[in-house]
């Protein structure tokens, strides 16, 4: 009974422990949303200065991923909003806006007064009433550390014809997320899933809500049959006619238990069909089974709607999780899929040499010119060419670091007349270049063409932003055009350094220590025991150097520095503090 006493006292005493650590981490929680809020606040006050629209002609916008890239629904021009960029110390985000000439292949950036504020992963959706609408919805807003976020639920359009943003503020809209999707379906904006997540916890949605472009009225939607699990990050089709939209894909993750997290990448599919009038409409959920060649599961895939109301999918990252590591496959390929026939295809790439020697045969298997649809879904028919050709090119940036593009040069045809076509078309003969593997890239369809913009792809610990600029034409599916080439020198990426992890874990402690009072006296006390401490610190040997010092002592520095940060400490962050330590001792001495 004793031993099972003590073992009760010792339960009870780790449970006050984590009561005590919940309410600290609370308190911490809610001063870090305080603190993004008057940074966000910040933002939206310099911005209020700016009394006047000012235009100017600019390069191509600076790398980023998760920005929002819309097609103008009366110009031809492209509109992109906000973004984030990582340089491996620091998150930045971005509410810059800029249009780009699709004619005259130019950007200008349009600084228009009281924008949303700096945000990411949030929804653009264009409209061709009053001249041209592009509304906004949510997204997210990270601190510099990239370890603090804050959701937005607010809502915003950009008037096209005046240049003017407007904050739209009606009650009964979803809750702050981001990872979203949002479409025009009819005269209503629909918004579904998303997530939003503190330092504490995270929540995973699959509600969805329409917003009226007549009434400028939200209200949740709550159809019948069974809805697609929580997710975020899927694609979302409003169909043809305009009377339903189609989810496919996404992710999501749970908790498994303390500390240990289970990400989910979907790969199902599903409709949401509506019927009746628009005083009595109502919704439904059924389950697609669509056929043909579906793509591989993936997360963070850009997509588009492209001619006859295809929904276009690219690229992406399929995650594989362990313990304490994620690894990516990261992708490039294109999959197209048909909404009214419920059919997956993959969009390959004919090459112009291919095209020019079709339309020398003549008419094949009915006719030509209907689009891109019959000639994507005939291109498993007709003959391919054999064996292509993988290139790889080396692109070197700034600080060593080894980047790959792939070419694909396509193989040599069966037919032995066409060889003497072959000759003459050498201009056509030149390697097709595809976009790099990537995911969170933005995309957009104007007048039958999908651009493509930026994203990232990772190599081990670092992280690539990309701006490069791609577009491909979906009737032709010849081969993709080169807008803007990737620039190594933009390839920044700074190594997180020693010395500010130690500033981090003074201030943390030094936060704990004003959290619980101590006073100067303890403070003291403890500062003298910390002298005594260093007497038996491992001593520094003769003619031993930094680095020999840091290996033979590795032990002890780490069991210190463990003792000091705690048990949920990462063990990677553990030995950085470890080797800090041991080298400010070994220069003191």
């Amino acid at each position: 009974m004793g031993k099972k006493g003590k073992k009760e006292k010792k339960v009870k005493g780790a449970e006050k422990t984590a009561a005590k650590m919940e309410k600290k981490v609370s308190k911490r929680s809610k001063r870090e949303e305080e603190d993004l809020e008057a940074l966000i606040a910040e933002f939206q006050n310099l911005d209020a200065k700016k009394t006047q629209v000012v235009e100017t002609t600019c390069p191509p916008p600076s790398p980023r991923l998760s920005a929002s890239l819309s097609a103008h629904p009366e110009k031809d021009e492209l509109i992109m909003f906000g973004g984030e960029f990582f340089n491996g110390r620091k998150t930045y985000l971005y509410n810059d806006l800029f249009f780009y000439n699709i004619k005259k292949n130019t950007w200008v950036k349009s600084e228009i007064p009281n924008p949303p504020p700096p945000r990411c992963s949030h929804q653009a959706v264009v409209v061709p009433q009053g001249g041209g609408q592009l509304w906004v919805f949510g997204g997210e807003f990270a601190s510099p550390n990239g370890e603090q976020f804050y959701h937005y639920k607010d809502l915003w359009v950009l008037h096209l014809a005046t240049h003017t943003w407007e904050n739209i503020k009606a009650p009964g809209g979803p809750s702050g997320r981001s990872g979203h999707r949002m479409v025009l379906s009819k005269r209503q904006l629909l918004v579904f899933g998303g997530f939003h997540e503190s330092t504490r916890d995270f929540i995973y949605y699959n509600d969805i809500y329409s917003f009226s472009l007549d009434t400028f009225s939200w209200s949740r939607l709550n159809p019948s049959g069974s809805a697609p699990c929580p997710r975020s990050a899927c694609q979302m089709t409003s169909t043809p006619d305009g009377m339903g939209v189609i989810i496919y894909g996404g992710y999501s993750k749970v908790r498994v238990k303390k500390d240990v997290e289970k990400g989910t990448i979907h790969s199902d599919m599903f409709l949401l069909k509506r019927e009746g009038k628009d005083d009595q409409e109502k919704w439904s959920w059924s389950r697609l089974n669509p056929s043909g060649n579906k793509p591989p599961p993936r997360s963070g895939f850009s997509l588009a709607v492209g001619p006859a109301g295809r929904a276009v999918l690219f690229g992406g990252v399929c995650d594989e999780e362990e313990e304490e590591t994620l690894e990516g496959d990261f992708y490039n390929d294109l999959y197209l899929y048909d909404t009214v026939k419920n059919r997956w295809f993959p969009g390959q790439l004919r090459g112009n040499k291919s095209e020019k020697k079709k339309k020398r045969r003549g008419k094949k298997g009915g006719a030509e010119g209907e689009g891109g649809e019959k000639k994507g879904e005939e291109e498993e028919e007709e003959g391919a060419p054999q064996g292509p050709t993988e290139v790889i090119k080396e692109i070197v940036t700034e600080d060593g670091t080894v980047m790959t593009i792939k070419e694909v040069i396509p193989g040599a045809q069966e037919e032995e007349e066409e060889e003497e076509e072959e000759e003459e078309e050498d201009d056509a003969s030149a390697p097709l270049v595809e976009p790099c593997a990537r995911s969170s890239a933005m995309a957009t369809v104007r007048q039958g063409k999908l651009f493509l913009y930026g994203g990232m792809f990772e190599v081990g610990d670092r992280q690539f932003t990309l701006n490069d600029f791609y577009c491909l034409d979906l009737n032709k599916m010849d081969q993709w055009e080169v807008l803007v080439e990737m620039d190594p020198k933009t390839q920044e990426w700074l190594e997180e350094s020693e010395s500010e992890e130690e500033e981090e874990e003074e201030e943390e402690e030094g936060e704990a220590k004003g959290a619980e009072g101590e006073e100067e006296e303890e403070e003291s006390e403890e500062e003298s025991e910390d002298e005594k401490d260093e007497d038996e610190h491992p001593a520094v040997q003769e003619g031993e150097t930094v680095t020999d010092y840091q290996s033979r002592t590795e032990q002890y520095w780490m069991g210190l520095a463990r003792a000091n940060m705690g048990p949920d400490a990462k063990d990677k962050k553990v030995a950085k503090v470890a080797l800090a330590m041991a080298k400010v001792f070994f220069e003191d001495q």
